[in-house]
């Protein structure tokens, strides 16, 4: 059955993958890097340096003593000039650490271990004092994802490198130049889960990295090749595409037994764990209209200005730059950092970018066949509009995920993921005066 399953609804958009062929590169240090002290969900961490401190790279820099939270570690050695509020690529406002480069990158001491040898809960806090979050969408602490209730049977893990977004392919290259990492990391998980079955799940548009880590697994891990199809990255979607499980309405993957890792957090939890490195940078790639696409190995705090000028400036004059994919990703007004979450910097200038005249709906229907969750977007929109957000709990406007099929076929242009996302902001918070 494997590789025969498939989701409901999803859209199949131009891949756009013009930098498959670009080896990561090492970007340039920035001279000043923003480190955000939330880059996660859950809380945000205190600072745990001042005004005037000299860092080093790989020194933990803030946390948290909640459960649900990761810390902070400077990304480039230098002086702290500044610890205050700044804008987030998530769009919030976040307490940030400001520090500028001394232009030794010098780094703390790291050490790693061995988890054959280790015990369980030693590598989970080395993984947690690293720093590692989800490398996907939500950033999710990972120790905690790696901690399920003991009430739940785990007995799949299943390493997502569908990469479904166009333009992106910072997964792409790692598992083509990183797959050993890869696959030890992912052995760790399955290890700390007391999981046998591993399963990798590659888009089939990624031939060669589905034959180059089937070459180097020893069928010790399952290489599954995924039918092409936005958004088969979601960990729900890519659970029925694999397992034919579904997952039920508000809940996790943990509910029908699987565990979903990203390729770059397999990744990193290999340098956490052998060798002690904690989450300080990661690949992006910055494409679109520049000059020259690339997929750079940047420091969390880089500006994404810095990185724009690194792959040759804009081509044209730019109209968007957008944080991750253009089905999903979130257009920014300033100057952001890299933070953990960050897979994409994309350019889009004044050609690609065209705002069509909405039209009233047809009630074709389009938006109901390409909602993967089985929502009616398009009803949810409309009582979003007349702020009935009861209403639109009752019509499940939670379980919206916001990947955009909707608004990518609807033929009237109604903006409808901007309107989902604000219904289910409101909604929210209707939720929460009703406790």
């Amino acid at each position: 059955m494997l590789g025969k399953l498939r989701f409901r609804g999803g859209v199949h958009p131009p891949h756009s993958k013009i930098t498959a062929s670009e080896k990561i590169q090492i970007a340039k240090l920035p001279q000043r890097v923003v480190i955000p002290l939330r880059q996660h969900i859950g809380a945000t961490c205190e600072p745990l340096v001042e005004e005037g401190d000299h860092v080093k790279a790989g020194q933990k820099i803030g946390d948290s003593t909640s459960f649900v939270s990761v810390p902070i570690h400077a990304s480039i050695s230098g002086t702290v000039v500044g610890i205050s509020t700044q804008l987030s690529p998530t769009g919030d406002e976040v307490q940030s650490i400001i520090i500028e480069s001394d232009g030794k990158d010098e780094w703390v001491e790291t050490k790693g271990i061995d988890p054959e040898k280790s015990p369980k809960e030693q590598i989970l806090k080395t993984i947690r004092e690293c720093g590692v979050a989800g490398f996907g969408g939500a950033a999710f602490p990972t120790h905690v994802k790696l901690s399920p209730p003991k009430e739940k049977k785990i007995d799949v893990v299943i390493i997502n490198g569908a990469e479904c977004e166009p333009y992106i392919t910072a997964d792409h290259r790692l598992m083509l130049e990183e797959g050993e990492k890869i696959l030890k990391g992912a052995r760790i998980v399955a290890g700390l889960l007391g999981v046998e079955r591993i399963i990798l799940a590659i888009e089939n548009n990624k031939k060669d990295a589905l034959d180059y880590l089937r070459s180097i697994s020893n069928n010790s891990i399952d290489v599954l090749p995924l039918k092409t199809k936005y958004p088969q990255g979601d960990e729900r979607h890519l659970i029925k595409a694999v397992l034919n499980r579904e997952v039920p309405r508000g809940g996790l993957p943990f509910d029908v037994g699987v565990v979903v890792h990203n390729i770059g957090t397999a990744k990193a939890i290999y340098d956490a764990v052998y060798q002690g490195i904690p989450l300080v940078e990661r690949v992006v790639t910055v494409t679109g209209d520049v000059h020259e696409p690339k997929n750079l190995l940047a420091r969390i705090g880089t500006p994404f200005s810095h990185l724009i000028e690194e792959c040759g400036g804009f081509k044209g004059e730019a109209k968007k730059i957008i944080s991750g994919g253009p089905m999903m990703g979130i257009a920014q007004y300033k100057d952001v950092p890299v933070v953990k979450g960050t897979s994409c910097v994309l350019v889009l200038n004044e050609q690609r970018v065209k705002i069509a005249e909405e039209k009233a709906c047809i009630r074709c229907g389009k938006c109901i066949e390409a909602c993967p969750m089985g929502l009616m977007p398009a009803v949810l929109a409309a009582l979003v509009r007349k702020k009935s957000f009861d209403t639109a709990l009752e019509y499940s406007i939670m379980s919206c995920d916001d990947c955009g099929c909707c608004a990518y076929v609807c033929p009237s242009n109604i903006p409808l993921v901007q309107l989902l996302r604000y219904g289910k902001v409101c909604s929210r918070s209707l939720g929460k005066e009703s406790r």
